[in-house]
Formats: C-alpha cells, sequence, structure tokens
C-alpha cells in the first residue's frame, strides 16, 4: 500500500518533462522488465532444481539479495531528493531575496 505514494515521491523535485519522461520508462521498461525477470529467474530456478521446494533456497537467497539492494537504492534515493530539495529551497530564497532588492530599489527611485 506504500509502493505508489512512495514511487511518486521521487519524481516531487524534477520538472514536467523529466517527470514525463520518467514515469514512462518506469511503466514501459521498468514494470514488465521486473516481473519477467522474477518470473524467468524462478522458472529456471525450478526447472534445473526439479521442484518449488528444491530452489527455495536459492529463491530465498536471491530475494535477501534483491532486499540489500532495494534498501541502497532507497537511500541514494534519499540523499539526492533532500539534495534536490534544498537547492530548489535555495534557488527560491535567492529569487525571493532579489525581488524584494529590486522592489526596495523600485521604491527608493
Amino acid at each position: 500500500s506504500l509502493f505508489d505514494p512512495c514511487k511518486e515521491m521521487a519524481y516531487i523535485p524534477l520538472d514536467a518533462e523529466q517527470k514525463s519522461k520518467g514515469k514512462a520508462a518506469v511503466d514501459v521498461i521498468g514494470n514488465p522488465l521486473g516481473k519477467s525477470g522474477g518470473s524467468f529467474i524462478q522458472q529456471g530456478l525450478i526447472f534445473s532444481m526439479g521442484s518449488l521446494a528444491a530452489s527455495t533456497p536459492y529463491l530465498a537467497a536471491i530475494l535477501a539479495v534483491i532486499v540489500v539492494m532495494w534498501l541502497v537504492a532507497a537511500r541514494s534515493l534519499d540523499r539526492q531528493f533532500a539534495d534536490a530539495m534544498r537547492s530548489s529551497e535555495a534557488a527560491e530564497a535567492a529569487l525571493a531575496s532579489e525581488v524584494k532588492t529590486e522592489a526596495k530599489a523600485a521604491e527608493s527611485a
């Protein structure tokens, strides 16, 4: 239930064009590739091991690796998101300061 809101949060610091392209890439390439890749791994293990029960320990190991990779990616995304938000806030503050300076200059003139 948290997947969609978290996925959408990743697009917040992007402009409209980047959001559109990013969402399209995830929806068109990422989701199907992930699902078919998982199925391919599972079917390959079942075929090579002979049964689901025999392949379960290997599936568990693969799942553990994927979970670790997901956590590393989430941490990286968190850092990138925080940096993007800081730079966005700094740009907004600089713009606000510039507008105030121009308004004061206009009042003085």
